[in-house]
């Protein structure tokens, strides 16, 4: 174990640990992190455009202490990021969702569930008292929906997350070259890999846990009808859905209320009208339209577009403190991370999401010192230009 700590120590920056990631899985389950949608031009424009912005720092400032606290959501968080949605999390290490929860909860942000997670979002309470929130669709299955709903009040969580830009899956091929569809249809290469891991796939046998735990009893009340739990979900999304589906779904909830998927001025304001409190500006991590922009470079024309009516969250492509930096400076109130924590959960479990928040919270907190701004709150339009 000091041996492993020790190399998740010699992990100075996210691609460090995207490397031991990528040593520590089978190539269709790190394809599956790793990958975007088509040719993924918006998967690596989503960090490449923070490129397009300088920083511009003031000098003789008095930085003794920094602060990264940042209000969400109606409540403090102590890093002005927090932990974006992602399915499947049992994929990636036997500790699943939990492991990446109690890393949260120890660093004081929030942490959001996925409806397709391999966690109950009662599990999830239970292991974390800090502030959480729960991602969820609106799927022709409306009672499934609403017992969703009620379940996140029941266990207390702070705001609810409804994704809107999955109306079909994206056309993710490195998903299709390594068989890992539903059910997976792994070729001989893929299957040579698997056997290459052997710490993956034994743990993989012997602490099982790949449950869709939040809608798994769905699935099995459906008497007589041989369908997976992917199958049951993807059969679930809804092609008809509209902003009044929208403002149900708020109505419904009745608290902080974010929609997940938007990147432009105009669908900003109809969601300011139809209910929520927040937006995450996402392309679902490159993996749904490729061509779309970069979260970071819808965020001003957003921000223009409500104001301070919203809260706008950049979802999308932060591998760097400094991006945090660039996006709270363009209007952003903050920023979530999918990839960047679920390398770290890959390489080490708790540990290494942990490693992956400690990283961008001393890259924030380090260049907030260099640009002579000593609250993260404090950044505004005037330390920041595009080139």
């Amino acid at each position: 174990m000091g041996a492993f700590m020790g190399g998740l120590n010699r992990c100075y920056n996210i691609a460090d640990l995207r490397l031991r990631a990528q040593k520590a899985l089978p190539k269709p389950i790190f394809d599956y992190i790793d990958g975007g949608a088509d040719d993924e031009v918006t998967l690596r424009r989503n960090t490449s455009a923070f490129d397009r912005y300088e920083l511009v720092p003031s000098q003789l400032n008095n930085i003794e202490s920094i602060s990264l606290k940042t209000k969400l959501f109606g409540r403090t968080l102590d890093l002005p990021f927090f932990l974006s949605p992602t399915g499947m999390s049992r994929l990636f290490h036997h500790d699943r969702e939990l492991a990446v929860t109690r890393a949260a909860a120890a660093h004081g942000t929030l942490y959001s569930l996925s409806t397709v997670g391999t966690t109950s979002l009662e599990d999830i309470a239970a292991a974390n008292p800090g502030p959480k929130m729960f991602q969820i669709y609106i799927l022709k299955d409306r009672g499934l929906t609403k017992e969703l709903v009620e379940r996140c009040k029941a266990a207390n969580y702070d705001a609810l997350c409804l994704t809107v830009d999955t109306p079909v899956a994206g056309n993710r091929e490195r998903d299709l070259r390594n068989g890992m569809t539903m059910p997976p249809r792994f070729g001989l290469k893929s299957l040579v890999d698997f056997g290459l891991h052997p710490r993956w796939v034994l743990n993989a046998l012997l602490k099982p846990g790949f449950d869709l735990a939040n809608i798994s009893h769905r699935v099995n009340a459906l008497e007589g009808k041989n369908m997976s739990v992917i199958e049951y979900i993807n059969s679930q999304f809804d092609r008809t859905l509209n902003w009044g589906d929208v403002e149900w779904l708020a109505k419904e909830w009745g608290g902080p209320f974010v929609v997940k998927g938007l990147q432009s001025a105009e669908d900003a304001r109809r969601a300011r009208d139809h209910g929520a409190s927040a937006i995450m500006i996402s392309n679902h991590g490159g993996r749904q339209l490729d061509g779309a922009p970069a979260p970071i470079d819808s965020l001003r024309d957003m921000r223009d577009a409500v104001g301070n009516d919203l809260e706008l969250i950049v979802d999308g492509g932060i591998r760097r403190g400094s991006h945090v930096v660039k996006a709270m400076a363009l209007g952003a109130s903050a920023c979530s991370i999918g990839k960047a924590y679920l390398y770290g959960l890959a390489a080490g479990g708790e540990a290494g999401v942990s490693q992956a928040l400690d990283i961008l919270k001393s890259e924030t907190q380090r260049t907030l010192a260099l640009m002579g701004c000593n609250d993260v709150t404090r950044l505004h339009g005037g330390f920041i230009r595009q080139r």
